[in-house]
Formats: C-alpha cells, sequence, structure tokens
C-alpha cells in the first residue's frame, strides 16, 4: 500500500503472492536470499504483472477505437470457428468456474468483488479461475 495502491488491490497482491509461494516453495533456493527476500520478490514481481496489465488495458480501448478491415470469407470463416471453438469450450467448464469467468471477464469484475458477491474465499475463486484457465487452455492449445 505504501507503493500507492488501494487495499483491495493489496489484498488481492497477498493472496496471488501466497499462492505462488505456496506452489513454487520447492524452487526456493536458500543459498540465493533468504525467505524473506525470496517472498518480497515474488510480491514485487506480482505487483510489476498487476502495472503492466493495467498499462494495457488502457491500450486495449485504443485499439477498440481502429476500425478493422472488411475480413475476407476465409477470415470469417475461421472467426467462426474460433468463436464456436471457445464457446464449446466454456460450455464445457464446470457450472462454478464458469460463473467466476463470466463475472470476471463479462461483469469486469475483480477477484475480490466475485469473492463478496458469491459468499466465497478470494482464494477459492482465484482456485476456480486457474482451474478454468488450465482447462481452457488444454482445449484450445492449437487456436490461434
Amino acid at each position: 500500500m505504501k507503493q500507492g495502491v488501494s487495499e483491495e488491490t493489496a489484498e488481492d497482491l497477498v493472496q496471488e503472492t501466497m499462492l505462488t509461494v505456496w506452489h513454487k516453495a520447492a524452487s526456493y533456493a536458500a543459498r540465493k536470499g533468504s525467505p524473506g527476500t525470496w517472498i518480497f520478490t515474488i510480491a514485487r514481481n506480482r505487483r510489476i504483472d498487476r502495472l503492466r496489465r493495467q498499462a494495457m488495458a488502457h491500450h486495449d480501448d485504443l485499439l477498440l477505437a481502429v476500425p478493422e478491415e472488411a475480413a475476407s470469407g476465409e477470415e470469417e470463416v475461421t472467426r467462426r470457428e474460433r468463436r464456436g471453438l471457445v464457446a464449446r469450450a466454456l460450455a464445457a467448464l464446470p457450472a462454478d468456474q464458469r460463473e467466476v469467468l463470466r463475472l470476471a471477464f463479462i461483469e469486469d469484475q475483480t477477484q475480490s468483488e466475485i469473492a463478496s458477491r458469491l459468499g466465497l474465499p478470494l482464494g477459492t475463486v482465484k482456485s476456480r479461475m486457474r482451474l478454468a484457465y488450465g482447462r481452457l487452455r488444454e482445449v484450445l492449445e492449437d487456436v490461434r
């Protein structure tokens, strides 16, 4: 919070950091530094990642304002096929994971807002999102 983030964002970053520590504990090397230094580095990197994502969101708004060129028939067919694959992959997700993604990407809610709305712990929301991403990645890895 001393670096200028809101309490909610700081809470999200702490949760993400602790999840990373839990999953990457085996990669900790005492010879490279103390556990506190390692955890602080993870937290700092999470904060930097968050800032980059926020900066990219501003650029995405600019890209939306640029009119697209008319797509060829082949490109349009490819787009429709992709949309269908993504729709089927989303439909195949368990309802709880699909709901979390819907709230995050359709209703543009933060993980904390989703947790509050669904009455779930923040870690559960993050876990459901991570599981959903993993399943979608498996199904859609060849779609580009």
